[in-house]
């Protein structure tokens, strides 16, 4: 079947806009894992007092709102994502730190309702990749960018070196419960390849581009935890698991478990690989 980008970009939109109060309630730990990638973004935009940071895809915003505290005074960061119940979080989220400095729009990072050359550096941490066209979603960031302005991004590495995706992912495939997925199809996954993340950069004319990974793994006190997580904030893996009747889940969860052995730590807690890429450049 061919993809439909339309279509997907329709259906995106309803999983995040339901997905939105998981990740709400679920943002301290979500925050915790992302933290070292956040801050590599960071650095690598440098922000400085008075630009103006537009963070993309950006859930309940904790990129931009670290982003916020360091263009004051003078600066803003504009917040956005396609869903209003991420921006909802993030709202509350500013106002619980005592940010003033912070805009909320909500923006598909495909075509950016902002002006050329509006801001001063772009973030966005694990959104290109979930894009149904990523080319077209970073040709507008540059468009956005001013001249010799920053991007920071992360994507996820590929799946084999996370396995908090990837064994989730078999355990479905092999109850029939999920199909083969398509690589080049919006995936978290999708763009675990430096060679192509840099060719998409240069594609959409951004330049002095450097990439790296980060290892961000999992850490859970026990497998327990780790289920409810998962199917707390993975509309997939929550919509495939509990459709099936109370037995079938109670075997999947158990099989589940063995799988995650190997990462489980003498006090019963896990420490689950996890690895994403990140890349900056200039436009």
């Amino acid at each position: 079947m061919s993809f439909d980008p339309n279509a997907y970009r329709e259906a995106s939109l309803g999983t995040w806009e339901e997905a939105g109060s998981a990740w709400v309630r679920r943002q301290e730990d979500i925050r915790r894992m992302g933290a070292p990638v956040s801050q590599w973004m960071i650095g690598a935009i440098n922000p400085q007092p008075g630009q103006r940071v537009l963070e993309l895809a950006a859930g309940v915003g904790e990129t931009g709102m670290l982003a916020a505290q360091l263009v004051a005074p003078g600066g803003e960061v504009v917040i956005s994502d396609q869903a209003e119940t991420m921006l909802e979080g993030a709202r509350a989220r500013a106002a619980a730190l005592g940010l003033t400095n912070v805009d909320f729009k909500v923006i598909n990072a495909e075509w950016i309702d902002m002006p050329l050359a509006s801001v001063d550096a772009v973030l966005c941490r694990w959104g290109y990749m979930l894009t149904a066209d990523p080319a077209a979603a970073l040709a507008d960031t540059r468009r956005v960018v001013r001249p010799s302005g920053r991007l920071a991004l992360a994507v996820w590495d590929d799946i084999r070196a996370n396995p908090w995706a990837l064994l989730p992912g078999l355990e479905l495939r092999e109850r029939g419960l999920a199909g083969t997925p398509d690589p080049t199809a919006p995936g978290p996954f999708r763009l675990g390849d430096p060679a192509r993340v840099a060719e998409l950069l240069g594609d959409a004319g951004f330049t002095e581009i450097e990439l790296d990974a980060i290892d961000v793994p999992r850490r859970h006190s026990d497998f327990d935890e780790f289920w409810d997580v998962s199917l707390d904030i993975s509309r997939g893996l929550h919509d495939a698991v509990m459709a099936r009747p109370q037995g079938e889940i109670e075997e999947i969860k158990a099989s589940l478990g063995e799988r995650f052995a190997p990462f489980r730590k003498g006090d019963g807690s896990l420490e689950i690989p996890a690895r994403t890429l990140v890349a900056s450049a200039t436009a």
